[in-house]
């Protein structure tokens, strides 16, 4: 796995950085191709669902790994 890189983000109309692996934002991207949404649109929703006792990165990272989950059928 690569180390994480920082990319810029826009959530709600105010910039941040996110420091994730190559492969999340990747995986990452592919998700958000595949529900028609901009990454910034679906880091917002995951921003907006996390609660405050998890960071950004950690909470795409999870999202992605229960994307996968789910499409594989484990829960």
């Amino acid at each position: 796995m690569s180390r994480p890189v920082k990319h810029s983000l826009t959530l709600s109309g105010h910039r941040t950085s996110v420091s994730l692996e190559d492969e999340f934002w990747r995986a990452f991207r592919a998700i958000a191709a595949r529900q028609g949404q901009t990454i910034n649109a679906l880091a917002a929703r995951i921003d907006r669902d996390r609660g405050l006792e998890m960071g950004l990165a950690s909470a795409i990272r999870l999202f992605v790994l229960k994307d996968y989950q789910q499409r594989l059928g484990e829960d």
